[in-house]
Order: C-alpha cells, then structure tokens, then sequence
C-alpha cells in the first residue's frame, strides 16, 4: 500500500491533478484581492491582526506581510539578502548508509530528475517567502514518462487561502468555508514551515516581529513630511470682526491655508492676517526614530547591522566579520529547515513512487547543500597536515564527506604531488624546497624556527659533498649577520668555482634567504 511520509494512505490518482482545481470555494479565493491592512494602521488595529491569527485566521498576518514587504523599502533589501544567499547552491543527494547498489542507483536517478528541473531553482526562492510569513505553500504538477511520475512544476499558492485547523493550530489546511477547512492532499503539495522562532504556525515567521517597527517607521515618517512641509514657513493667523457669517469666516481660512502656496490672496475688508514667527524646529528627532526602527528590523532579518551598514557609518573590519558570521549562521539554518521540506516533500514521493529500493520512510536518501567554501577547505587543510603527522588515523571518507568532494572511480584520473625533480635541482635542494613549503604551512615562530633547523641541516647533508660544506658554511655565516657581508664572500669565491657549482651554491643561497625572509616577515 503506498502511503505518505507520516504513513497516510493515498492514490495515484490524489496526484492526477491539482487540488485547487477541484474546490470551486479554493478557486474562488485564488481570483480574491488581498486587503491591504496597513491602511489606517494603528496598534490597536495591528494587535486585532495578531489576534485573529492567533485563531486561525492567516490570511489577515498574510496580507499584513506581504504590505510591509511593499512599502518598506528596507526590509525589502534585508529580505531580499537573506533570500537569495540560499538559491544557487550546488546540492546533493546522497543515498542512505552503507547503501546497497539499488539504493545508490535510486539516489542517482533522484539526482538527475532533480538536475533537470528546470522549476527547482524557483521553488527554492518560493519556499524562502515562509521566512517572512512563516509558511509557504505551493502545489505539485505531477507527469508520468517512461515508466516514471515526475514532478515537472509547481503553482505557488497565496497564504491568505489557508486557514489552520481548530484542534491542531500546526496543521495548514485549506480555507473552504467549513469549520475545519479541507485537508491537503498527500503528494499534492511542499508545504515549508520556517521556524524562525518557537511556537504555531501563525508566529513562526518574521512577521510578527517586523510589524511593531514597521508601524513606529510610519508614525514617524508621516510626522517627518508634515514638518517638513511647514518648516520655515510663517504661522499665519486669520482674524475676523465680530458677527462675521460662517461664509466669511470659511473665505478667511481658505485664504490662510493658501497664501503660503500661492503668495498671494484676497479676503473681505475688516479681516486681517498676521504673520508670527516661522515654524522652527529639526528633524533629527523623527530620523533618530526611523534608523532605529531600520536597525532593529535588519537584526531581526540578518542578525546584525554592519552588514547592511544601517547605522549610516563606516563599519570596522572585526566588527563587519562578526556580524557576517552570524548572518552565515543563519543562512546554514536556513538551508538545512528547507533541506528537510526538501526530503519530505519532493524527494520522497519520487522515491516511493519510482524507487526499486523503496521499503517504507526508514531508509531514505537525503537531499543537501553545498555551502561549502574555499576558505573551508584551506582552514581545514592546515591542521588535517598536523594531525596526520602526529600519527592520528583520520578515514578518507570523512575528509571527503567533509569537504564534499567525491571519491574517485577506480578508472578515473586523480590529482598526485608531482615527485620528479626539477632540472638542475638536486636531492638536497628538492628537500630544502619541501621543507620550505611546509614551513610556509604553520606562521607560529617557534614551528617555523624548528623547520629552519631541518633546512639548514638538509643543507648540509645527504647527496651534498664535503667541499660544498666548507665552501658553503662561510656564507651561512656571513648571511646571519647580513646579505652584505654574504655577497662579498661570494664574491670572492666566484674565481675558484665552476658553472655547475655556482649555479648549486646558489640555488641553495637564494632558497635560505627567502627562509630568513619569511621567518622576519
């Protein structure tokens, strides 16, 4: 019997076609406009938006959401990093452990549905929007070919046609007009939940926590172009005579109220208009208020502001890294909440449909990112160098599990250190040259100081013969207390010395001089 990841029965034909296109009262949402319910907004009114979510009513934080998303330019940007750090990665799939043959042979036929996918890279941002709203739901378009049902699209839906379920406020359904609302159908849909905080469905998401300084921004933005609007312009004050009429009385206030435009205008004889001092005052209060409403909403999104630079101000290096850490932080938790939709909701209805190794939920494969750096790699690289030396027995397949770089095929061509020597090199001096390179591997002075002592010793050792000792030990001398004195010395030998082993003598002169140069650097 096939059923869905959490067990529940269903049909080929629950996949035959689209659930929205069964449900006239769901296909009648889809053709409604959202409101716009920052119109007017007001914390009395945005705290009534947060209770009626809280009942179950989503569209009401949906369309809250996707407003702010609209008109507030900064958390536009901020989302939009966030957003777009995730999509682009190169992925993986990778079969269970210690997998069979056929399950490494299903693993391989999942990754090439998905790498032809050309809907895939979409879905991924699409699904990212449940960082905001706290889910995303789109609907599965499914296809059958060659023996094998293939998802071949998808139709993102609006958040604002689910409703959550009376007794299980984490269960999305479909907001036919019942009390319960319509289950979604199993294999039908990627439904991603993104915890950005603990809690319902109605509270996952950002936006519940953008709203309050979206609301404050507004308040003060609002204030800030009306005192903009009078700033420097003189309070006119209208009088009039006793007994005027209300017809008199409104030519007076039109005439008060367009004078500072129009620069001019007429009102009735026996009425005056004074001119007082000019609307004084600065801005800076309504724009401290906005940048701090801009700084919170950049730490609620990215964890941070340097990277945003919302403070308006030159950000330190250290400071600038720090943050950029943590917004890496969360763009890894990011990828591994839609990892898990992923696997749930795409890679596991193909495997139990076409998979020849399908046996129930238990062994899956599993779809990952690759966010995987070069800075890793190196990072990484370094100590792996150290451990081994110290005789520690690490597995190759960690390392490349690790590094996520595949093992190669017994057939396949692999990368090897090159071990001949090169021309007019010998022995001694092609261990000198290793040695200098794994100097260049550890910076701490005392490492580097004992690697010094190996050079010099492979200097003087080995293939070398014992006249290059004595010809060569005077310069190492003269080298310690300053090229100067080393060059008059090789100076001085040049006469007595052969092409052959000046070209020797100076190879090795020029590979200790980089040594004490790296070792002052």
């Amino acid at each position: 019997m096939l059923v869905d990841i959490n067990g529940n029965p269903l049909t080929l034909d629950d996949i035959s076609e689209q659930q929205t296109e069964n449900n006239s009262r769901i296909a009648s949402l889809l053709n409604e406009y959202a409101d716009h319910p920052t119109q007017g907004l007001t914390p009395h009114k945005l705290a009534g938006l947060l209770r009626e979510a809280e009942q179950g009513n989503l569209a009401a934080m949906a369309d809250l959401a996707k407003d702010i998303e609209d008109k507030d330019g900064h958390v536009s940007c901020e989302l939009g990093k966030r957003r777009r750090a995730i999509i682009g990665l190169d992925w993986n799939i990778k079969p269970p452990r210690n997998a069979s043959a056929v399950e490494k042979a299903d693993a391989e036929m999942l990754s090439e549905i998905l790498a032809d996918a050309t809907w895939f890279y979409d879905f991924v941002f699409d699904a990212s929007d449940a960082i905001l709203k706290g889910f995303s739901a789109n609907e599965l378009k499914w296809e059958y070919f060659d023996k094998t049902h293939v998802i071949t699209g998808y139709d993102f839906r609006d958040q604002n046609i689910f409703k959550t379920h009376p007794q299980n406020r984490n269960q999305l359904m479909l907001n036919d007009g019942s009390a319960n609302g319509e289950a979604l159908n199993p294999f039908g849909w990627s439904t991603h939940i993104h915890k950005s905080k603990s809690g319902y469905i109605h509270r996952t998401g950002l936006v519940s926590v953008l709203a309050w300084p979206f609301l404050f921004k507004n308040y003060s933005v609002r204030d800030l172009a009306e005192f903009l609007e009078i700033y420097g312009m003189p309070v006119r004050l209208g009088k009039y005579p006793s007994g005027a009429s209300k017809a008199e009385k409104a030519t007076l206030l039109r005439a008060v109220l367009s004078i500072g435009h129009n620069a001019g205008g007429i009102i009735p004889k026996g009425m005056e208009i004074d001119f007082q001092n000019a609307a004084n005052g600065q801005a800076d209060p309504f724009e401290s208020m906005i940048r701090w409403c801009e700084l919170t909403q950049s730490k609620v999104v990215l964890g941070g502001t340097l990277t945003s630079q919302a403070d308006g101000k030159t950000s330190t290096n250290a400071l600038g890294s720090v943050h950029e850490s943590a917004f890496d932080d969360i763009t890894e938790s990011d990828l591994h909440q839609l990892e898990q939709t992923i696997n749930r909701d795409i890679l596991y209805p193909m495997f139990a449909l076409n998979g020849k190794s399908y046996q129930g939920s238990r062994r899956l494969p599993r779809f990952e990112f690759d966010n995987s750096t070069t800075d890793e790699m190196r990072d990484l690289a370094y100590p792996l160098r150290s451990l081994v030396s110290m005789g520690m027995k690490i597995p190759q397949a960690w390392v490349h599990e690790r590094l996520n770089i595949p093992s190669a095929g017994e057939s396949e061509d692999v990368l090897e250190m090159p071990t001949e020597e090169q021309p007019g090199m010998s022995t001694a001096a092609l261990k000198a040259r290793n040695t200098m390179a794994a100097l260049k591997l550890n910076q701490s002075e005392q490492q580097s100081q004992a690697e010094l002592d190996k050079a010099l010793d492979a200097l003087t050792q080995g293939d070398m013969r014992e006249e290059y000792k004595a010809t060569l030990q005077p310069l190492l001398n003269k080298l310690e207390q300053s090229e100067e004195l080393a060059a008059i010395e090789l100076a001085e030998l040049y006469p007595t010395l052969d092409q052959d082993e000046m070209t020797e003598l100076l190879t090795r002169l020029f590979f200790v001089a980089e040594l004490w140069g790296s070792l002052d650097a």
